[in-house]
Formats: structure tokens, C-alpha cells, sequence
């Protein structure tokens, strides 16, 4: 038997960046939280100590930096896949690299006033090979709550089945969704609005029957919505609000009044995709 190493790859993560537009009187502001990835022909780091090949991850910090002045930002994904395609052209010894990058959002209230966001995150991941680039755009933490329109019932049940059936209920949930786009050029703030907008009329307009009727309603309409994407992969927590019993204090409670649960709550996966989508040029991940 022989002990050998496998697949390998190192980075700096999380490097913050905030980037200010002075143009005259009126600035803007790009957010965001920058992480890099290197792997190819790194063996001898870790199987001798010989850190020729190794370029400091201190570099690639100040990498980041230093194109955000000299290049601009832009929109996270062409940030992305201009970083990327740096460290695989200038380091002979690395064979792909893979920059994601969490964007946050900035409401302008003033010339040069601000108020951050929160309602969702914007997420671009991209991976760069000599041969192949990939684009991944998503969003998360995107909190929505139908009030109605929404039942669960004909499940199974057994011994241990305490659910009760419902015709009526709060459907809510906190969307984590990454889309894999076809190729690696094209509008990406109008493509990441759009497919936005998307994924929220999905979940107002579908009458669910369950949560994962409502990932693939979702994702079917983003995919019929954005020709550019080939396909999407959502996670829906379940953001249970439990019916509270007021029966004593001798009130009524007809679907007014929640508790809303923390946790342990459910939690729903899925991919919706093209039949005729291309693979995949390397590993993604939700």
C-alpha cells in the first residue's frame, strides 16, 4: 500500500473590500468580501516543504487590492474572472483557479451617503482554467413569506407522526441559490436582477402543495426567464410559524397568531436544469 496526495489546493480567504468612486460630488460604494483558491502543480509544498511554486497568499490580498484601483470593480462576476485569469496567466504552476466573492448591497441615500442592505447577498463564483472558464452568480439569505396559498397534507405517517395536515398554513424561507450561466461573457447585473426577480414571482404566484413544488417552480421559471443560465440549485429552509393555542384564555386563534420556530427546521434541495445544459467545466458547489 502506498500513501499519496490527493487533490489540493490553497488560498486567501475572505480578503474585505471596499472600493469608493469619487466622481466629483457624487460617489459610489462596492462592498464585498473576496476569496481566491489556487490548485495544479503544488506537490512538492507539501511532500518535501520546496515552496517555489507558492505564491504567498499575502499576495494575493494585495492582488486584490491593487486591481480594485488600477482595473475598477464592476460587477462581482468580471471582478472575479479578471482575478482569476491573472493568477492562471502569470503562475506557470497553477492550472485553475477559482475566485468567489460575496457582495453586499448599498441603498444611496445622499451624494455620498449610504445605508446597507439587508435583504439578500449577492454571491459570483468563477473557476479559470488554461483551457475552460466557468461563471457561477447566486444569491443568499433571501427571506420570503407567502401568508397563504400554501397547504401540506397526504403525507405518510407512522408511529412516530405528530404533524397534523394542513390546507392553510405560512409558507417562509431564507433562499440560497446558485446558477451556473453558459458562458463566460455577458450582462451580469442585468442577468442577476433579472433572474432575482425570477425566483421571487416564482414563490408569490405558486399555490404550493409543498416546498419542493415551490424549488421547482422557482427554478423552472428562472431557467424560462433567463436564457443565459443552464441551470440553477436552490436550498429552501422551511421557516416553520407554529399555530399557537389560545384555547386558555378562551380565544380563538384562526391562523392569526405564530410562533415563529427557530430551529431544527426543515430543509429543502434541489437542481432544476436544461436537458440539452453542457456539463459542467469544474466542480460547483451551493
Amino acid at each position: 500500500m502506498a500513501i499519496v496526495l490527493g487533490p489540493n489546493r490553497y488560498g486567501k480567504a475572505e480578503t474585505r473590500l471596499v472600493r469608493v468612486v469619487r466622481d466629483g460630488d457624487s460617489h459610489s460604494l462596492t462592498d464585498l468580501n473576496v476569496s481566491v483558491s489556487l490548485s495544479g502543480d503544488l506537490a512538492a509544498t507539501h511532500l518535501t516543504g520546496d515552496n517555489s511554486g507558492v505564491l504567498p497568499t499575502d499576495t494575493m490580498k494585495n492582488t486584490v487590492y491593487a486591481f480594485a484601483k488600477e482595473h475598477g470593480v464592476g460587477e462581482p462576476e468580471e471582478f472575479a474572472l479578471r482575478l482569476a485569469r491573472h493568477f492562471v496567466t502569470t503562475q506557470g504552476q497553477i492550472r485553475a483557479a477559482r475566485v468567489s466573492i460575496e457582495a453586499y448591497g448599498w441603498d444611496r441615500l445622499g451624494p455620498h451617503s449610504f445605508r446597507k442592505q439587508g435583504s439578500h447577498i449577492r454571491l459570483a463564483s468563477v473557476v479559470v482554467t488554461a483551457e475552460q472558464e466557468q461563471v457561477v452568480s447566486g444569491v443568499t439569505g433571501l427571506t420570503l413569506m407567502n401568508t397563504t396559498a400554501s397547504e401540506f397534507h397526504g403525507f405518510p405517517k407512522d408511529r412516530y407522526t405528530t404533524l397534523p395536515e394542513t390546507r392553510d398554513r405560512i409558507l417562509a424561507t431564507a433562499v440560497d441559490a446558485r446558477w451556473r450561466h453558459l458562458s463566460a461573457g455577458g450582462d451580469w447585473a442585468k442577468s442577476f436582477e433579472g433572474t432575482l426577480e425570477a425566483l421571487v414571482n416564482a414563490f408569490v404566484n405558486t399555490y404550493s402543495h409543498s416546498l419542493q413544488q415551490t424549488l421547482f417552480s422557482m427554478g423552472s421559471f428562472a431557467l424560462s426567464q433567463r436564457p443565459e443560465i443552464a441551470e440553477i440549485r436552490l436550498a429552501l429552509p422551511n421557516k416553520h410559524h407554529y399555530l399557537v393555542d389560545l384555547s386558555a384564555f378562551d380565544l380563538a386563534n384562526d391562523n392569526e397568531v405564530f410562533m415563529a420556530g427557530d430551529r431544527p427546521y426543515g430543509l429543502i434541495e434541489g437542481t432544476v436544469t436544461r436537458d440539452d445544459a453542457p456539463p459542467a467545466a469544474a466542480e460547483w458547489y451551493l
